[in-house]
């Protein structure tokens, strides 16, 4: 179940608030954060094959270099894709996702954030071909704490209607899908805590490398900002 924090970041990128900055943006994405099993499934190329399977491990975690901030993602033993940093561009509304290919190509989409009828979080990126001219869609559903999907579709130059090419269902490591996450908030980017750190004797909560980083390098700094927030 998100976190008021997390559905107020939801409702700011959806209206594409003016005062929203990339950090605030990445919050609506804080439920990837961690590390995932995925199922892939490669459509069949008719007339001969069939389905493929694959199995492929997937983490996400918190970046931050100065003023930049952005969400890494990982994935080792991919079908099509070994790593990623997804952005939020604030002077364009826009999130972005660069993405490297297992032949070590690097692509850039260009996306949005909506919220579906379920109220999972959607985030839906394309980009054209140079040499195809095909667009191209990756589109990642967060259906809950535990389970998300992405799934990468083409249309040809031309057309009007999009074919799956592959999609790839993910679980969260060491999750029961029945379980609501419960726990401290992540004194970094306001997501679950799951692992701690300390400042002057203090005890104090982060969910992932990244910000456990971020935390030590300038802990006054974030220390600030958690308790100038509202309480709950």
């Amino acid at each position: 179940m998100a976190t008021l924090s997390c559905w107020l970041a939801i409702a700011m990128a959806v209206a594409g608030a003016d005062t929203t900055t990339a950090k605030d943006a990445l919050k609506a994405c804080n439920l990837v954060v961690g590390s995932w099993k995925g199922t892939g499934t490669q459509e069949a190329v008719r007339p001969a094959k069939d389905k493929t399977f694959w199995n492929e491990t997937i983490s996400w975690e918190w970046q931050f270099k100065g003023e930049d901030v952005w969400l890494k993602m990982t994935i080792d033993k991919g079908k099509f894709t070994t790593q990623g940093e997804l952005r939020y561009l604030v002077d364009k509304k826009t999130y972005q996702l660069i993405a490297k290919t297992v032949d070590g190509d690097s692509v850039t989409f260009i996306g949005t954030l909506s919220i579906g009828k379920t109220k999972e979080t959607i985030l839906t990126f394309e980009r054209i071909d140079d040499k195809t001219k095909e667009t191209e869609r990756l589109v990642f559903t967060l259906l809950h704490h535990n389970r998300y999907l992405y799934r990468f579709e083409t249309k040809p130059e031309g057309e009007t209607s999009f074919v799956r090419k592959y999609q790839v269902g993910a679980t969260k490591e060491g999750v029961a899908f029945a379980e609501v996450p419960t726990g401290p908030e992540c004194i970094v980017s306001g997501g679950r805590g799951s692992m701690t750190v300390t400042h002057n004797g203090k005890t104090y909560y982060v969910c992932c490398s990244g910000c456990r980083d971020a935390f030590k390098d300038e802990p006054e700094k974030y220390i600030k900002e958690f308790e100038a927030k509202p309480k709950k």
